[in-house]
């Protein structure tokens, strides 16, 4: 493949200045003001760090990154609205770019008007906007309101008119900055596929998002940056998967109880583990998760039970589990040790937490811990990115429960 973007050592240098003193009297401002040229604190601060890669024609690419990674300062030194401190760019091919959704609209103007002036501005020739005039009308949806001022239309349809103007551009390479999340669920869906069109033609993407679950369907190779320089360059789902890992690093992912003394039913280990039997709090949806559960139980009678519940962010019950405890072998120190598996994209992706209790029903709970454990289901694209959770009071566990 032709190499069509090469970026070589770019970094992107700012000069912070605050003055040295933090709060100034009124005599200190006067003084300051006859004295414009007093010397000021001044800090480097580096937006992007040294960064290299390449693209090759064809390749859709998501720049992955927290807020401050120096992911926007990128698409704009690509795009030519502000050049690199140091560094070089090579590009073979017409590059577009679509950081802001609606630069260049007039509220003025009406919005066939603004159709024209909008492709103008983005680089497209009369004839090629005559050419396309009704694919973007059509694509926005705002047919009848085009020769109504831009002012009269709602939020949602000046995004629309103005994403779909821009959908229309034919470059080599396209940037994309955070604009999919443009008006509602059937028209955001109606601009993934146009994404995907431009990208099945043979065109470069690079595209920034925060919409985790919208990048594997988009992209097959990710760089992750962190601090403005590249901490990972591989396929899409490895990328996500280490943008992903520092979140909630704190959640209680294993329970150790450090005052058990055998003499009560009790939890004494709870933990979660993913396939290389690593304790974490982050999954993808499509991983099993296994739960492994040691209890106490020196207190034993035929009606006990082991009660595991899941909640949703909301605090909503998914689901419970009620398994007998007589249906496992109690070992000679009175303990019970047992691995609960959920299979595989199961889980819809977001936030959940466990209930776990030793009961008799209708007699005691002897140890019931509550709303812990929290831990994320990440979505790395899947049928599951349209939903917010589960259909709940229709859905049964697809689990097992075995005895170590």
């Amino acid at each position: 493949m032709n190499t069509i973007l090469s970026i070589q050592n770019v970094s992107k240098q700012y000069q912070i200045r605050s003055s040295q003193s933090a709060y100034l009297s009124l005599r200190d401002q006067l003084t300051q003001f006859k004295n414009p040229f007093k010397k000021q604190a001044k800090e480097t601060f580096y937006a992007l760090n040294d960064v290299s890669f390449n693209v090759q024609a064809g390749e859709s690419v998501a720049i992955v990154g927290k807020n401050g990674a120096g992911k926007s300062t990128l698409l704009k030194i690509l795009s030519r609205i502000t050049p690199p401190t140091t560094g070089r760019i090579g590009l073979n091919g017409r590059i577009a770019s679509l950081l802001e959704v609606g630069t260049g609209f007039h509220p003025e103007l009406t919005g066939r008007e603004n159709v024209y002036l909008n492709g103008s501005i983005l680089g497209m020739k009369r004839r090629e906007i005559d050419a396309k005039f009704d694919d973007i009308v059509g694509f926005s949806g705002t047919e009848k309101f085009l020769n109504t001022p831009l002012k009269h239309f709602s939020s949602g349809m000046q995004l629309r008119l103005a994403f779909s103007v821009a959908a229309f551009l034919e470059p080599e390479i396209l940037v994309i900055d955070e604009v999919l999340a443009v008006g509602d669920a059937e028209f955001q869906k109606k601009c993934i596929n146009k994404v995907q069109e431009v990208n099945d033609s043979g065109r470069t993407i690079l595209f920034v998002s925060h919409n985790m679950a919208i990048l594997p369907t988009l992209c097959s190779r990710g760089i992750l940056l962190e601090k403005g320089q590249i901490k990972l360059d591989d396929q899409i789902n490895t990328v996500i998967d280490h943008y992903n890992a520092p979140i909630q690093e704190n959640d209680s992912s294993e329970l150790i109880n450090k005052e058990h003394f055998g003499s009560k039913n009790e939890f004494i280990h709870f933990s979660m583990r993913n396939a290389k039997n690593e304790i974490v709090n982050q999954f993808n949806h499509n991983q099993e998760i296994d739960v492994k559960i040691n209890m106490c139980v020196p207190e034993f009678s035929q009606g006990m039970e082991l009660s595991i519940s899941l909640y949703d962010k909301f605090k909503r019950r998914v689901f419970t589990i009620n398994e007998p405890l007589k249906a496992f072998k109690l070992k000679e120190d009175k303990t019970i040790e047992l691995k609960l598996s959920l299979e595989k994209e199961f889980i819809t992706p977001g936030r959940y937490s466990w209930l776990m209790c030793i009961n008799h029903p209708g007699v005691a709970n002897y140890d019931l811990k509550n709303d812990i454990y929290s831990f994320q289901i990440n979505d790395v694209g899947s049928k599951f990115a349209a939903y917010d959770g589960l259909e709940y009071g229709n859905v049964w566990p697809r689990y097992t429960i075995s005895q170590l």
